[in-house]
This record gives structure tokens, C-alpha cells and sequence, in this order.
């Protein structure tokens, strides 16, 4: 009798009743809301981004493993199940929950002052407010000591100025947390997109997370007051906790795509004849079938070891990069076998095979680089910097 990849890792054992309700209710909503639609949005490279902000914030996915101001509270590991979920999806609208919820709601919620967090996060929760988080610039992502965005006081104001780049939602964006150099090192600021001499043009002609808004964002003498400064994030260390928390949801969300692209595969070669009988009875199909299920299983099991970790608080920025490297390097590596088993029809976007691969290309260098992960674990097992 066929059996499902995870079910011959016996996954849903190592889950409590709670995980398994939140994660089959963000899968029957993807399966239902959003699958239909992904081909057509790909296609067209436009989303109804504010609608699907309202209706995952309904779904309460936006911020859902933050406490308090209107966000659920659960585990870190039914956070990374979500991710999961809305991933087998397509990268791109786990792009949008992951940057809502673990860069810009993360932010305030960690680093923002009260009256930040209560003017923002209630409405962020339900996506009647949508984020971003502005960090990366055009000539500054591996290195972000090196920005060029610069804060400087005037008076009681500070006047921001400079350019962020790949900057998701920036377009949609109600507000930017925003991160720029000052005289007292790095620090962040609150900016309400509305803010005279902000602006977020939108890029185009991307040939991966075309399912996404993905913006520039350009400050131009943008003048806030001390009230919008960050008040708890003081250098690099505010931002890079931010991105700690993105990569943990990346680490459960690339194996969506995975599983998606595998499951899809297992059914195409069932049904699918050649030389007289079904492609998967074909002992090549067969070994592809099972060298994938091993790392899909592998990397799950990895995804969930590092889930608990985070619950219990002992999780560490080099064990996320173990799981980011490992979890994205193998989610692409099985889009690609899944769509040699599909052959031409592979191409297509009738099936998602192309589409995951295609926006696994972006999430293998958002969030740190391999190579740059691959430098955070050398560091943790040498003691050797080598980054520069």
C-alpha cells in the first residue's frame, strides 16, 4: 500500500493535537484559498496582496507565535508547521507572513516602545496593517555593517536618507521598520510609508517570487520624530535577531515546497504510462522517489529537533543556519529530480514544479546566502572567523 513521504518517518508522532490542528487548518486553507490561484497570479506576477493580508490574519498566522496585542501565542514549532504549510503553497506567500510576522511585527514587538507596539501590532495581527523591513541595500545584503542609510539628528527629529533593496511587501507596506546608521551605531525607526519623502517602487521582470511584492525603498530627507526610533535595538544586534527568527520559519517553509513538488511527482508517476506500464514502476523513478523522501524526512526531522530547541529557549544562530543551509539546499536539489520525472509537463505551470524551483532560487540567498551560513557553522565548529 502507497504511503505518503513523511508518513514512512512516522512525523505526526512527534506532534501534539494542538501542532496538528494548526497545521491542517493552514493546509486546508492554502489547499482551498490559494492553489487555485497561484498559477494565474505566477503567471501575471501581481497578487491581491491586502486581501490575502486580512484573510491570513483571520486565519491568525500573522505574528501567531508572538504574545499579547492580538497575536496567538503558540509554539515556535506550530509557527514553523504554518510556514510549512503556506510554503507547499508557493515561497511567496510565506514571504509575506514571514516578513509581517518574524522582521516587522518581530521588531516592534521585541524592540519597539509600548506605544509602538499598541498602535501597530493589534492592526498588523489581523492584516488590516501591512509591514516591512528594510535592511538590505542594493550594494550592502551579506554585509549589512556596511550601510549606507543614514539617520542624523535635526533638533528633537531625526531626517533618514538612503535606499533599501529586496525589500518584501514594500509596496503594499502600511509601515517600515527601517534600519540606518547614526552616530550612536545601528538603530531602527518605525516609518509610516505615508511619511513625506518615502517612497517603495515596485520591481518587476523577477523570474522567481512572482506570487510576491517585492520593493526598493527610498528615503529622501524623511523627517520623524524621536518617538519613531526603536528604543530597544541598539546595532547590528537588533536587525540580525530579527533575521534569526525569519530563517527559523524558512527552515520548516522550504520543505513545503518540497513535499508539494514530491507529492505532485508521486502522483503524476502513478498515473503516467510508459513502455505499457506506470512510471513509477520503473526501478530509476523509484530510486529518484526514494533518495527524496529520505531528505524531505531528514530535513523534517531537523525542522522539528530545532522547533523544540526554540521552545525550550536553547535555540542558537548557528543551529538556524544548520537548518536554513541544509533545509533550502535539499528543497531545491528535489524540485529539480521532481521535474526530470515529470519531463516536459514539468515546465508547465499546470504543475508547481517549476514555479517552487524557480522561487527556491530566492530563498537560497534571502536570509544569509548558503555561503554565509555555511561561514556562521565554520565559524561555531573552528572558532575562526572568515568572513572577511
Amino acid at each position: 500500500m502507497a504511503q505518503t513521504p513523511l508518513a514512512l518517518f512516522d512525523t505526526d508522532s512527534l506532534l501534539d493535537e494542538e501542532e496538528r490542528a494548526i497545521r491542517d487548518t493552514v493546509r486546508q486553507f492554502v489547499d482551498a484559498k490559494i492553489k487555485p490561484e497561484l498559477a494565474d497570479w505566477y503567471e501575471a506576477g501581481r497578487i491581491p496582496a491586502r486581501d490575502l493580508a486580512r484573510e491570513l490574519g483571520a486565519l491568525g498566522v500573522l505574528g501567531m507565535h508572538l504574545d499579547g496585542y492580538g497575536c496567538a501565542g503558540t509554539t515556535a514549532t506550530a509557527y514553523g508547521l504554518a510556514c510549512l504549510e503556506l510554503e507547499a503553497g508557493d515561497s511567496g506567500l510565506r514571504s509575506l507572513v514571514s516578513v509581517q510576522g518574524s522582521l516587522a511585527m518581530f521588531a516592534l514587538w521585541k524592540h519597539g516602545s509600548e506605544e509602538q507596539k499598541q498602535e501597530w501590532l493589534p492592526r498588523m495581527a489581523t492584516g488590516e496593517a501591512i509591514g516591512c523591513f528594510g535592511l538590505t541595500e542594493p550594494d550592502f545584503g551579506s554585509n549589512p555593517a556596511g550601510m549606507r542609510t543614514r539617520a542624523r539628528r535635526d533638533g528633537d527629529d531625526w531626517v533618514l536618507d538612503g535606499t533599501k533593496m529586496w525589500i518584501t511587501n514594500g509596496s503594499v507596506a502600511d509601515v517600515a521598520v527601517v534600519w540606518a546608521q547614526t552616530d550612536d551605531g545601528v538603530r531602527g525607526f518605525v516609518v509610516p510609508t505615508g511619511t513625506p519623502g518615502f517612497s517603495a517602487p515596485e520591481i518587476k521582470h523577477k523570474m522567481s517570487l512572482r506570487a510576491s511584492v517585492t520593493s526598493e525603498l527610498v528615503l529622501d530627507g524623511v523627517r520623524l520624530p524621536d518617538s519613531a526610533r526603536l528604543p530597544e535595538a541598539r546595532g547590528l544586534s537588533g536587525p540580525l535577531s530579527c533575521l534569526t527568527e525569519a530563517r527559523f520559519g524558512i527552515i520548516f517553509g522550504a520543505l513545503g515546497a518540497a513535499r508539494d513538488c514530491l507529492e505532485t511527482t508521486l502522483a503524476y508517476a502513478a498515473e503516467r504510462e510508459i513502455f505499457d506500464k506506470p512510471l513509477a514502476a520503473f526501478q530509476l523513478t523509484q530510486a529518484k522517489l526514494a533518495d527524496m523522501t529520505l531528505e524531505l524526512g531528514k530535513g523534517m526531522l531537523l525542522a522539528l529537533h530545532l522547533g523544540r530547541l526554540k521552545d525550550a529557549g536553547r535555540l542558537r544562530p548557528e543551529q538556524v543556519s544548520l537548518g536554513k543551509l541544509n533545509n533550502v539546499r535539499e528543497a531545491i536539489a528535489i524540485a529539480r529530480e521532481c521535474r526530470t520525472i515529470l519531463g516536459a509537463a514539468g515546465i508547465t505551470l499546470e504543475y508547481p514544479l517549476m514555479r517552487h524551483a524557480n522561487n527556491l532560487e530566492s530563498v537560497l540567498t534571502y536570509e544569509g546566502t548558503s555561503e554565509v551560513h555555511q561561514l556562521v557553522i565554520g565559524q561555531a565548529l573552528t572558532g575562526q572567523g572568515a568572513f572577511r
